[in-house]
């Protein structure tokens, strides 16, 4: 299953929610889950942000599904 589309469903969320959050419309984004175009990094970044994720995990990098500890470079 494209993690997306598990993440969503894990958050009892449908496509029209998330594409809600990101200010597209839902076709757009269940282009996303299909895999049939590529996220936007800034997209990327709301969408790890939103799920409390990693951007790794999103993009099969890694399995494990916490997000990373918050550098000092990216503290503003």
């Amino acid at each position: 299953m494209n993690r997306l589309k598990e993440l969503r469903e894990d958050n009892d969320l449908y496509q029209k929610d998330v594409a809600e959050f990101l200010k597209t419309d839902q076709s757009n984004y269940s282009k996303y889950e299909l895999e049939k175009i590529n996220i936007p990094i800034e997209t990327l970044k709301k969408l790890a942000d939103f799920y409390h994720t990693s951007t790794d995990y999103i993009l099969y990098r890694t399995d494990e599904r916490k997000p990373y500890k918050e550098s000092i470079v990216t503290k503003k």
